[in-house]
């Protein structure tokens, strides 16, 4: 199954729920419906679509979207208005990026948006940690030990986030 749902910055994000796949792709979307068809097409190229599709009620998924869904034999299941807990992984994906980073810049168009989500993806798989995995991340980190005057910090994600190691010796 997949989920959608869109936020305030005309960003949508899809989050497979399948526990392998650990990609978060992120589609920007425009306030055109027919747009919004083409980028679920480019999102599950080659006969990869997902049997079900969960998505809010918004207005951006017209009849042009209804239809190339359709035709994708995706059945849609729409949420009820003002239950946000019955996409709770979408608006869970959603809060993160608005505290994480969407709270902390300006974005004044698309291309800045874009790179600033990617850098923030390269980022997160890799470095942010999260209780529910012991404090590790989503794609695993080795412990290394290191005394406190011998640690290096590294910016990323223009400087909103860090990650630290171990000074070469």
């Amino acid at each position: 199954m997949v989920a959608v749902a869109r936020c305030p910055l005309l960003c949508s994000t899809t989050h497979s729920h399948t526990l392998a796949e650990k990609k978060i792709p992120l589609l920007l979307a425009s306030a055109e419906s027919g747009w919004t068809a083409q980028q679920i097409v480019e999102a599950f190229p080659f006969d990869t679509a997902p049997k079900y599709l969960l998505r809010d009620g918004d207005g951006i998924f017209g009849d042009r979207v209804q239809r190339r869904l359709a035709s994708l034999g995706i059945d849609e299941i729409v949420t009820a208005p003002a239950s946000p807990w019955q996409n709770a992984y979408v608006e869970r994906v959603i809060g993160s990026l608005r505290r994480e980073l969407l709270d902390h810049v300006i974005i004044l168009n698309e291309r800045p948006l874009k790179r600033l989500l990617s850098s923030y993806l390269d980022y997160y798989l890799p470095w942010r940690t999260h209780r529910s995995l012991g404090q590790d991340a989503p794609d695993g980190r080795r412990v290394r030990l290191a005394e406190l005057d011998q640690i290096a910090e590294f910016p990323v994600v223009q400087g909103l986030h860090h990650y630290y190691l171990p000074k070469a010796a």
